[in-house]
């Protein structure tokens, strides 16, 4: 796995830990959604100022990204799809 495989592996990892949704971090992070998705896919070189921004949005430190891998681990899952039901 490369350098961008595992920061993407990563942000996935983090991003679904905290139950958001590319398209919500994105949102809050000020980046294309669609550059989000590239990231996450490993094909996209990422920049500095993209993961000190995802970094922020997600409360981790921007080593977080670069963490090693366990071979074993399953792909982080997807979150549900559809949009959230509203709070009454």
């Amino acid at each position: 796995m490369d350098v961008r495989q595992r920061i993407g592996w990563n942000l996935r990892r983090l991003r679904v830990a905290k139950g958001l949704s590319q398209e919500r971090l994105a949102l809050e992070a000020e980046i294309d959604r669609s550059y989000v998705g590239r990231v996450e896919r490993g094909s996209e070189n990422v920049t500095v100022g993209a993961l000190e921004a995802f970094a922020s949005t997600l409360e981790v430190d921007v080593s977080a990204f670069f963490a090693e891998l366990d071979p074993g681990a399953p792909r982080p899952l997807a979150l549900r799809a559809g949009r959230k039901p509203k709070a009454h």
